[in-house]
């Protein structure tokens, strides 16, 4: 018990500090948490709603985001709205296909910053802006963005922001992060409730609902630091560079297959470490599996060791290929050579 009463918050205060200078913002506005749905369902319960308001998500976020936000709409008796992204996306159509949707009535927009289904990038600084000058409060989902690309809520400009840092990060599964601007601290609700307060006589801060919701293992979450200290000594680039090289690579060929389009990035500029390409799609498909895998993803797992995406979005069947430090040339040509050969490719 001494680390916990003792030592834990101190040594989750200095990975909140780590983390803050890696994002270019105060550590005061950091929560430390298991992940981006932990993060996205604290944000979503510390935003006042009421049957009048509407809440805004795009066509293109993830499955467990609109869950929360639909629990969330439903429990207030508020309205949740899906707006409908073009199929090319550019800056200026993003923000003109949500100022549209912004009508009377929408309290929060929720969007991603890069969308996990279809690896876009979307402008979030711009969408931020707009949502701003329209008093629409902003919840953005990060968890590909962070080493990806280089986050700073503070510019961004939004009010909360859920990541994970498992993934291009690369610190331990189970961490991950709240950004909240200060102005929504005083409401912060964690869903989960204990204590609430600092277990070793600390001053009051919001952040004591996340750093004790019962005992747990902290242990993840301290990996942050470790992570963040392993990118300084290689350089966020040399991520970059590598994976943007092998995505490129798989991208280009299996764009040559008959049936296939580069989704909504159509240019090599438009991903960075990973990019859906849409696949031909089998007899009798109708939209999907809906509900079974498809029988590629499992063909790729079970006969070739290769797990990867392959699911329906938009009633579209695509793959999302993406690459990382540990990945190679010969790992992406398997990939290909498997995908290209497979008897489940149409």
């Amino acid at each position: 018990m001494r680390f916990f009463i003792q030592e834990m918050e101190e040594a989750l205060s200095q990975t909140a500090r780590d983390l803050a200078e890696f994002l270019k913002t105060d550590a005061r506005r950091l929560g430390l948490v298991e992940n981006s749905t932990v993060a996205m369902n604290i944000a979503a319960a510390s935003i006042p709603l009421t049957p009048d308001d509407v809440v805004l998500l795009t066509n293109h976020e993830y499955g467990a985001v609109r869950n929360i936000w639909q629990a969330r709409c439903r429990a207030a008796g508020a309205t949740l709205k899906i707006v409908r992204l073009p199929d090319v996306l550019s800056t200026a159509n993003v923000v003109e296909a949500l100022d549209s949707a912004i009508t009377d009535g929408v309290r929060v927009l929720v969007c991603s910053h890069v969308t996990s289904p279809t690896a876009v990038i979307l402008p979030i600084a711009d969408i931020c802006s707009l949502a701003r000058r329209k008093k629409v409060t902003t919840v953005v989902d990060g968890p590909h963005a962070v080493a990806m690309l280089d986050v700073n809520p503070d510019e961004l400009g939004c009010d909360f922001y859920c990541a994970s840092c498992h993934k291009w990060m690369c610190a331990a599964l189970g961490s991950g992060f709240l950004w909240a601007h200060p102005r929504h601290h005083s409401r912060i609700q964690n869903p989960v409730i204990s204590w609430g307060g600092s277990i070793g006589g600390r001053d009051a801060s919001w952040q004591d609902q996340l750093n004790w919701p019962g005992t747990r293992d902290p242990a993840a979450v301290l990996s942050i630091s470790e992570a963040i200290r392993f990118w300084k000594e290689i350089g966020l680039s040399t991520l970059r560079r590598h994976a943007h090289g092998l995505v490129t690579h798989a991208r280009s060929r299996l764009l040559q297959l008959d049936g296939t389009s580069p989704m909504c990035t159509p240019g090599e500029s438009d991903y960075v470490t990973m990019a859906a390409i849409e696949l031909p799609q089998p007899d009798g498909w109708e939209g999907g599996y809906h509900g079974h895998p498809d029988p590629l993803q499992v063909e790729l797992r079970e006969e070739h060791g290769i797990e990867i995406p392959v699911a329906s979005w938009d009633s579209r069947r695509f793959i999302r290929v993406s690459a990382h430090l540990y990945n190679s040339q010969d790992d992406m040509d398997r990939l290909l050579d498997a995908v290209i050969g497979s008897k489940n490719l149409r």
